[in-house]
């Protein structure tokens, strides 16, 4: 835009002056002309033999011209001429330099200004566009933090521009997506505590039947409802954040062994051992869903490895669906989402949000040789 300006500046500068000097060049002229008429002394040249070719062949048709000799040269020459008999042409001429000199200053402050406007127009643009980006990668920011269940971060809209207005969506959107939860989150815990009480009644009456086929599928059935309900108030518990934790030290191979306890078909190998202060109770938790979901859903054996704070749950299974792998690894399993290769159901939900509230880190993957694995690494102490 400088260079644009500058470039129209000049030429419209540059024109003017030439025109003027033509003029006044011109009336010069006039007034030689007159005076030679009248025998005077008029301060022309007759016929000077270093007339330009142009203006003779100008005058010779019978023109009176004016004429800009040399005018990229070092000494540019402003000619009038015009013929005053048959055989006489009457000049006059003058140097072009101090309009060349001016215009020369002109370009020089016009560049001048135009590298000024350009540096602030520049800082300006690059100031408001780091300040634009500043707000709209703090706005993705929370947008990533309520992504990952962070449902308290706000953006803080300011202003009255497209940021702020995208910033005080991605609050309306937190808002509502978090009201949205939590009235879930209440209604399964309060499905689940209502159905706890009958549940409890129907184990209790079950136990009262006489033995016999029914009677365990019933049973089998029965164990299987309470289960379902007891994870389902974990999940509210995890979810809602009022859960207790109790630290103790406790050796990592304790809790990898009695996690394996009662399931068949699950080892358990110690590379090195550690000590870390943590809840026993729910890293023990963890690791029993995560050989129970390997068991159920994988193919034996399945082993739980313990080298120091890093404890790998394997199977010989066909290994997780790229499709689950990459909800695994981005947003976190699925809740109820069942099937022979792809189910995960409550338990790996349970996993990771006791995971999250030890300050462990689980993570899910194939092996090339085949099989599921997710290892599980323990902080030394809960943060």
């Amino acid at each position: 835009m400088s260079v644009v300006v500058g470039v129209l500046v000049h030429h419209i500068v540059a024109g003017d002056q030439l025109d003027s000097a033509r003029r006044a060049l011109d009336d010069r002229l006039l007034s030689a002309a007159a005076e030679y008429a009248v025998g005077g002394k008029h301060g022309g040249r007759l016929d000077p033999p270093d007339l330009p070719g142009p203006v003779a062949d100008a005058v010779r048709a019978g023109h009176r011209v004016t004429y800009l000799q040399d005018p990229e040269g070092d000494h540019p020459v402003l000619w009038a001429a015009g013929r005053v008999s048959d055989r006489n042409v009457l000049a006059v001429s003058r140097s072009y330099r101090p309009e060349a000199g001016a215009l020369a200053a002109l370009d020089r402050a016009l560049w001048a200004a135009g590298a000024l406007a350009t540096v602030a127009a520049s800082a300006g643009g690059l100031l408001l566009g780091a300040r634009m980006g500043r707000r709209a990668t703090a706005a993705a920011v929370m947008a990533e933090r309520i992504a990952d269940g962070d449902l308290g971060a706000r953006v803080a809209p300011a202003g009255r521009d497209e940021i702020a207005r995208l910033a005080t969506s991605v609050d309306a959107m937190a808002d509502a997506l978090g009201a949205r939860l939590e009235a879930e989150r209440r209604v399964t815990a309060d499905i689940a505590h209502e159905l706890r009480s009958p549940v409890a009644g129907m184990l209790t009456a079950i136990s009262l039947l006489p033995p016999g086929q029914a009677t365990d599928l019933v049973r089998d059935g029965a164990h299987t409802l309470h289960r379902l309900v007891e994870d389902v108030l974990e999940v509210a518990r995890l979810d809602a954040r009022v859960t207790r934790v109790d630290v103790e030290a406790r050796q990592v191979s304790a809790l990898a062994r009695r996690a394996a306890e009662g399931l068949a078909g699950v080892s358990v190998r110690i590379g090195r051992d550690d000590v870390v202060e943590t809840d026993p109770r729910r890293v023990e938790r963890i690791l029993a869903n995560l050989a129970a979901n390997a068991v159920k859903h994988g193919a034996g054996p399945v082993t739980v490895e313990v080298e120091g704070v890093v404890v790998r749950v394997r199977d010989r299974g066909p290994g997780f669906p790229e499709d689950l792998l990459a909800v695994l690894r981005t947003s976190g399993p699925q809740r109820f989402r069942t099937g022979a290769r792809t189910g995960t159901g409550l338990g790996l939900t349970i996993a990771v949000g006791q995971a999250r509230l030890l300050g462990a880190r689980l993570t899910f993957g194939n092996r090339p040789e085949g099989g599921a694995e997710v290892v599980l690494e323990l902080p030394r102490q809960i943060p």
